[in-house]
């Protein structure tokens, strides 16, 4: 699970990174800003965005009107989701085996991790890593999550691309969408955006143990708190692109929830039937452990009473013996 938030974090730090650094540029919007030129900036520009601009140019103009180039941003972004759909699914589909075997598991690992903060040197935490591994291996699992990150990183140069796309054409950048111009920032698209990715994230948690919900309330809520934060600053025309992201979001989550989740379930419980969880750890072995001590080579040192009259035995033969050997001969 720690792995998992920590995946979920890159990724969506990413995505902020590259926001800034692609399109972010410290100048104000105006009528005819300056393009963009070096190796990343200008790479970007000229192999993401200028071909971004010219389909939007060309959907406008199926579409005709003032609001054609909102919905050229609005069916670039469904083709692209659409493409990914397959991709975006088959991960849910893994991620959500994984966290089904991961949960069937957990016994054992809340085990090992509790075991894991009371060691005290190298050698104990490693020997509990390899512990914690052979609990994954003997039970067909892994220890890796599955990368579901994977989508959100192919999205990045579309992201990037069509900021810039947006930032320096001054036909796009002056347009309008039902009277919001895309060339700057606007709530409405800004709330409705970030609700889409409220909803998606509040299916996400659909079905979970309560244990699970608690521990992943904190990365679903990254999701529409950067969604937020990038559209109330960016061009309402990127905002437009995570408002229809949103929308396919929603349909993802609701395909992964109530049909992916459910035959995933059905399929891990069949498979343990037929090849029950394998028992790597107990709480016995660690009691016993700590219970069996290594023997010390001490040797038992009698105890002096305060009776002069009652010695030890191995005292009262060392007396004897002196005794003995100073006993006048007859």
């Amino acid at each position: 699970m720690k792995n998992s938030k920590r995946f979920a974090t890159l990724a969506m730090l990413t995505m902020t990174v590259t926001f800034f650094l692609a399109g972010c540029v410290p100048q104000k919007m105006s009528s005819h800003p300056k393009v963009p030129t070096g190796l990343i900036y200008g790479s970007s520009y000229k192999y993401i965005a200028v071909p971004l601009q010219h389909i939007m140019e060309r959907i406008a103009d199926v579409f005709g009107g003032i609001n054609g180039y909102g919905w050229a941003i609005i069916i670039i972004t469904f083709v692209v989701r659409m493409i990914l759909l397959p991709l975006m699914l088959n991960q849910s589909n893994k991620m959500t085996a994984q966290q089904e075997k991961t949960r069937r598991l957990k016994p054992q690992l809340d085990i090992i991790q509790e075991q894991q903060k009371a060691a005290t040197t190298p050698e104990e935490k490693a020997e509990l890593s390899q512990l914690m591994m052979k609990v994954y291996k003997e039970n067909d699992s892994s220890m890796m999550p599955s990368l579901g990150c994977l989508t959100l990183l192919i999205q990045l140069p579309i992201f990037s691309g069509l900021y810039q796309a947006i930032q320096y054409s001054p036909e796009i950048s002056s347009s309008h969408f039902f009277g919001i111009g895309l060339g700057s920032p606007n709530i409405i698209i800004t709330v409705i955006a970030t609700l889409l990715y409220v909803g998606q994230s509040a299916l996400s948690l659909v079905g979970m143990p309560a244990e699970q919900k608690k521990q992943m309330q904190t990365t679903v809520l990254m999701s529409p708190a950067i969604t937020f934060f990038i559209s109330l600053f960016a061009p309402a025309g990127l905002a437009l692109y995570f408002l229809a992201g949103g929308i396919i979001m929603v349909i993802q989550q609701l395909i992964t929830t109530f049909i992916i989740m459910p035959r995933v379930k059905k399929r891990i419980d069949q498979e343990i039937k037929e090849k029950p969880i394998v028992t790597v750890v107990t709480k016995e072995m660690f009691t016993q452990k700590a219970t069996v001590k290594p023997a010390a080579d001490v040797t038992e040192t009698p105890t002096e009473t305060s009776d002069p009259t009652v010695a030890t035995p191995k005292v009262a033969g060392k007396r004897n013996s002196g005794k003995q050997r100073h006993k006048p001969q007859a």
